[in-house]
């Protein structure tokens, strides 16, 4: 190619014709149906009703088949991450898929990927993923908790088995989404082959998951990644990719595992290294509420008993919700404990930090999420408890160290102190650091450099001590501030900040340590920091957060501009010495200054005018790490409504509001004043009360009265007893009110028809209606612990899903510890009330289409159902048209038949799957058989047909004796009146038993036995259901042998491996049957009967044929030798001359043959040379031809 790409031609848009004709008009907002409906309104009419009414049914079926029965929407409003699982065969680009997705994310490198991986892929939304292996334990498990499975098909090769064994299974267990991944593309060299692959391994896929299931085209490889754009519409599609509720899945809580620690006493571990063990498993809660204190079952160790639930902070949160297009980087989260990514982790008990060696003593290419948090934590070598108690804070720079014994706890918190917007990596969101006065110089910086803050710290104090002036200096400034606190303590709130004509005027701070500072303080004045008052109005507030979204979406270009300020630091420390000590000048003034700037604040006029104020309930602190309170004063309407605008003018302080002249001169300013002549707020809150205080509950019909109404009847009863003229002028009143009451009630009547006949929907539909319902339920769920804290919601509800929470189970075998291999999927699922209990279940179950072998009973299989996997024995039954329940040895061929198993009780319902072996991978279809839980309980008998056989002794007529088919009396009294039958086919019944032989009895038949006949009874045998439920454990197995894991073993199998033949019975082995000859005696006919017969069936007189006799024997001629020679020369001579015939005959038809070939061969020529003769006649015949219309055309020219 060498660059010489040829650049495609350009798409030409059309300018005239229809098309752009439409085009013009759609611009210009016309619609071009509806003016051709009007100007030609023929051609739209119905052409034919049988059409429309086929239309009508096609839009109508589709419609419906869109409906699906609504469920209510349980999910939380922070719900658990999305789990994806990627499935495929071996070394197809499982993990290659994974670390793309993440990368594409999240814009980290993972390597191994060990374990669910978490990462936040949007504002709403958090994937797990997590890779199947090629076990078919993994496959099990990972299809019953999976939302969405990425299914991963080598194109080059086609389908494999794993792929259609792992969609088996997710149709047995519910099927989640599922979206095929083409990969190995870029081994296709022709681009026709590569089309034909792609539609066929599309068409196939559709076949098993749906019409029109996605399947994603990956084309190749660039340096050992997927392409960008082709990962970059995979992870969209998953982004906002919606999915059904899986009613196993909702209806059962499940925590796919992330993290686990061993909580048992190493001492125990050390003295008995078999003990078992304690375990804690963290995950995100999924399905339905978890309550405390239950039982779960993980699939490859157990059931267990839950010994504690606690749910923990969120690892992997989702962003704040603010309106923004796209996360920042800090909000690309990963969280992958088992694959070494998490950084530090919190638990109950313990913090535990993840680095790996190389991290500490060089830089590393991918920085790892929360690596310089971690960096900071180990470089620490004491604990926070030992710094605070051995630190000195210094409220000012250059005054003196205050020590904790010297703290004053009336020294008034959070004042003095100014705020800066930090983001925490560990909690996730944007948090409100205090900075003091002597780090605004410095700025905040990284957390990897407290140990240099600390190191600068105590150099100051240093410093501090050596100079006596600057204790003085502090001393004079507690003692102002003291002062200014307890003025701002008498009632007088900081002066409230304002726009005004498009000029803002800020507080300035109290105290400051630089006129830079001082500059600063009115820059933050803006954004609400805790340097001005606080006290901004509802409009400065909605602007700081979209100031503050801005500078999240900005988020890169402030982290450049951050360390390019942090340098310019660096390299100016002497300058920033210098401006330290410039704030010295002027202090006395300074303090003064500042002091009369507090006291000239607005007073609080509503303690002045009603005497109290009402203290603000909802306590608007907030606690920072245990040791500062932060006041959110901007937040607080009571400040807000009470500060005074003072931007235009200073406050007139020289009022003396004590005064009872002062006070009324205000007092009509309130609500409850008195605001013009006729408008008292009494006399009108009276009329409001009489004018709206009655109505009428259309629904109940009952009457609501006024308390002002109530009040003014209770007074016209007491005036009646007084006076009567009171009471015709309360009659009069009465009479008002009726009337008024009856206007109230139709102006009400019509708005509610107006509102009825304009929002009631007439096309409603049930499903409409269903539907509703259902969201109604989901809200009325959402809302009901809507404002209740955690804490308490667990108490009633259980854990939500969507929460992080951490189980501790007791009792764990220890192989799980020693044996854990991040590799094998760790699912605890969440058991109901009596799903832990075993008893017998019937199911329904039909042999898989595509497993080779039939299923024999009592051969042990592998179920898995429900969260188990577990090993038992299955009886399988098929129920006659009589109710029987009939053992079948094998499974029917394309038939479900009935199954009984000895297992744990499983809803009614639950679909189950069966395999023979769960060890390594087999070359065949490895599910054996599919079905559904029937009932569970053991109300079905099975039996099984048994023959017994006797044989007749004695035979009177139609009875006989029979003997040999039972051995005592008790048992023939059972079977009395039993029907039996030979194997001619008489029927019989069994009467009584006999005395002697013991077993003997007396049947009656249809007709007289013979001795040679065996009588045969038909009984059914009950058989009883073998009691075996064996868990498979393939999680306690040591790593590399998980997938090895062997149970019971079938007889085939013993004797296959034992080496043992089977010795076949001597009555089945195959024999010639050696019969001896039967005698009959001769037909008697009597003489009378044979007489009346006809002649045809009268027995002939006929003697037997005999030997011929010898006078009727041809003689035999005996020849001379002289006739013996001539004999033997007439046969040569004949037999040359047939010969020599036979010979001739062949020459002559071969003569014959070649004599044809050559007649065919004449023939051909004679053909071909007729076809030429024709050809030249037909050529001359046209030529004459053309010669006579040339010569007729000339003549007519010159005519």
């Amino acid at each position: 190619m060498d660059g010489k790409v040829k650049e495609q031609k350009r798409h030409q848009q059309k300018h005239s014709g229809p098309k752009a004709e439409r085009k013009k008009l759609k611009k210009q907002g016309a619609s071009t149906e509806e003016d051709e409906r009007k100007r030609n309104p023929k051609a739209f009419a119905v052409q034919s009703a049988v059409r429309m009414a086929k239309t009508f049914h096609r839009a109508q079926d589709i419609k419906a088949k869109k409906h699906h029965i609504p469920l209510v929407d349980r999910t939380p409003l922070e719900p658990p991450p999305v789990v994806i699982v990627v499935v495929g065969p071996p070394k197809v680009g499982k993990s290659t898929l994974i670390r793309c997705l993440i990368k594409n994310f999240t814009r980290q490198k993972l390597r191994d990927i060990c374990g669910p991986v978490t990462i936040v892929s949007g504002k709403k939304r958090r994937l797990t993923f997590i890779e199947c292996t090629n076990d078919i334990n993994t496959m099990i498990d990972l299809a019953k908790v999976a939302d969405l499975v990425l299914m991963l098909i080598d194109a080059s090769f086609g389908f494999e088995m794993e792929t259609f064994e792992f969609l088996n299974i997710c149709q047995v267990h519910g099927f989640p989404r599922i979206m095929g991944v083409l990969t190995h593309l870029d081994s296709f060299k022709n681009n026709k082959t590569l089309r034909k692959t792609k539609k066929n391994l599309k068409h196939r896929f559709w076949t098993e998951v749906y019409q029109g299931a996605k399947l994603f085209y990956l084309s190749g490889m660039v340096y050992g990644e997927y392409q960008t754009q082709e990962v970059k519409n995979l992870g969209r599609f998953i982004s906002v990719m919606k999915f059904r509720p899986l009613v196993w899945q909702t209806s059962h809580p499940y925590v796919l595992a992330d993290r686990m620690e061993d909580l048992t006493d190493p001492e125990r571990v050390r003295t008995d290294p078999k003990c078992d063990r304690t375990v804690s498993l963290y995950g995100y809660l999924r399905g339905t509420y978890l309550k405390n204190k239950g039982q779960v079952h993980i699939p490859g160790v157990g059931d267990f008993q839950v010994v504690d639930v606690n749910f923990l902070p969120d690892p992997c949160p989702l962003p704040d919700a603010q309106k923004k297009r796209a996360l920042n980087e800090k909000e690309r989260l990963l969280y992958a404990p088992m694959a070494g990514v998490g950084g530090v982790v919190y638990d109950k008990d313990a913090v535990y930090i993840d680095l790996p060696a190389n991290h500490v003593n060089q830089q590393q290419e991918d920085v790892r999420p929360t690596t310089e948090l971690v960096q900071s934590l180990i470089d620490t070598h004491a604990t926070l408890d030992a710094k605070i108690a051995a630190s000195k804070v210094s409220l000012f720079s250059g005054s003196g160290s205050l020590d904790p014994t010297d703290i004053d706890q009336q020294s008034g918190e959070n004042e003095g102190f100014q705020e800066e917007r930090v983001w925490d990596p560990n909690t996730q969101r944007e948090r409100r650091k205090v900075v003091f006065p002597e780090e605004e110089g410095d700025g905040s910086g990284s957390s990897d450099d407290e140990d240099g803050d600390s190191e600068e710290s105590d150099q100051e104090e240093q410093e501090e001590d050596g100079n006596a002036d600057k204790d003085i200096l502090s001393m004079f400034i507690k003692e102002a501030r003291a002062k200014s606190e307890k003025d701002i303590r008498g009632g007088a709130p900081p002066v409230k900040k304002q726009k005004v004509e498009g000029e803002e005027s800020a507080e300035l701070p109290v105290f400051a340590d630089s006129e830079d500072d001082l500059e600063e303080s009115e820059e933050e004045a803006q954004a609400g920091r805790a340097g001005d008052s606080g006290h901004c109005s509802e409009e400065d507030d909605d602007e700081e957060e979209s100031d503050d979204e801005q500078e999240e979406d900005d988020d890169d270009d402030d982290e450049d501009s951050v360390k390019e300020d942090e340098g310019a630091a660096a390299a100016s420390e002497s300058e920033e010495e210098e401006g330290a000590l410039r704030w010295k000048e002027g202090l006395q003034q300074k303090a003064s200054e500042a002091f009369l700037r507090q006291q000239e604040a607005a007073p609080n006029l509503r303690k002045l005018v009603y005497g109290s104020v009402v203290a603000d309930e909802d306590d608007e602190e907030e606690e920072l790490g245990g040791l500062f309170r932060v006041s959110r004063p901007q937040k607080s309407k009571k400040f807000q409504a009470n500060a005074l605008d003072c931007s235009l003018f200073n406050p007139d302080t020289s009022h003396n509001w004590d005064l009872d002249e002062m006070v009324n001169s205000i007092r009509d300013c309130f609500v409850t004043g008195k605001w013009e002549e006729g408008q008292d707020a009494a006399t009108l809150l009276k009329e409001d009360e009489d004018l709206y205080g009655d109505f009428e509950d259309l629904e109940s019909g009952e009457v609501h009265k006024g308390q002002t109404g109530q009040q003014d009847q209770a007074e016209q009863n007491s005036e009646n007893e007084d006076d009567d003229d009171d009471a015709e002028e309360s009659l009069v009143k009465v009479d008002d009110e009726e009337v008024q009451k009856n206007k109230r009630i139709e102006k009400k009547r019509r708005l509610k028809e107006r509102f009825d006949a304009e929002y009631d929907d007439g096309d409603a539909t049930y499903f409409d209606d269903l539907k509703e319902e259902m969201q109604k339920q989901a809200e009325l769920n959402r809302a009901e612990f809507e404002d209740v804290d955690d804490e308490t919601r667990v108490q009633y509800e259980g854990f939500r899903p969507g929460m992080y929470v951490r189980l501790e189970i007791s009792s764990l075998p220890c192989e799980f510890v020693t044996n854990f291999d991040p590799h094998y999927p760790i699912i605890l699922g969440g058991l109901g009330s009596s799903e832990g209990n075993v008893g017998y279940l019937q199911m329904r179950l039909k042999k898989h289409r595509w497993h080779n072998r039939i299923l024999k009973t009592r051969d042990p299989l592998i179920l898995s159902l429900g969260w188990r996997r577990f090993q038992t024995i299955p009886l399988y039954h098929i129920e006659d048209h009589n109710g029987r329940h009939r053992l079948l040895k094998y499974t029917p061929q394309h038939m479900h038949c009935g199954a009984s198993i000895w297992g744990p009780i499983t809803p009614q319902g639950t679909g189950f799957l069966a395999v023979q072996s769960v060890a390594g991978t087999t070359a065949n279809f490895r599910i054996a058989a599919t079905g559904v839980i029937l009932d569970l309980d053991k109300s079905v008998t099975i039996v099984k047909k048994l023959k017994l056989i006797g044989y007749p002794y004695k035979i009177f007529k139609n009875t006989s004796f029979i003997k040999g088919m039972f051995n005592t009396v008790l048992e023939v009294a059972k079977f009395e009146g039993a029907s039996i039958r030979t194997v001619s086919g008489v029927r019989g019944q069994i009467k009584k038993a006999l005395s002697t032989p013991a077993g003997a009895y007396r049947a009656t038949f249809e007709d007289r036995l013979l001795m040679s006949d065996i009588v045969f009874l038909r009984s059914w045998y009950p058989v009883s259901v073998p009691q075996l439920y064996n868990p498979v454990t393939s999680l306690l197995l040591p790593v590399g042998q998980k997938d090895s894991w062997a149970g019971m073993r079938t007889l085939g199998q013993l004797k296959h491996d034992l080496g043992i033949r089977n010795k076949p019975t001597t009555d089945s082995l195959y024999k010639s049957v050696v019969r001896a000859q039967r005698r009959f005696n001769p037909l008697h006919i009597p003489k009378e009967l044979q007489k009346a017969l006809p002649f045809k069936s009268k027995p002939k007189q006929q003697q037997p044929k005999g030997k011929t006799p010898r006078d009727l024997q041809r003689v035999s001629v005996i020849r001379e030798p002289h006739e013996r020679k001539v004999a033997a020369l007439l046969q040569a001579l004949s037999t040359v001359h047939n010969y020599r015939k036979k010979k001739a005959h062949m020459a002559q038809h071969a003569k014959h043959k070649e004599f044809l070939q050559q007649k065919e061969k004449q023939e051909e020529a004679k053909l071909k040379r007729q076809k030429e003769a024709r050809k030249k006649l037909y050529r001359v015949i046209g030529q004459t031809d053309q010669k006579k219309q040339r010569s007729s055309l000339k003549g007519a020219q010159d005519d």
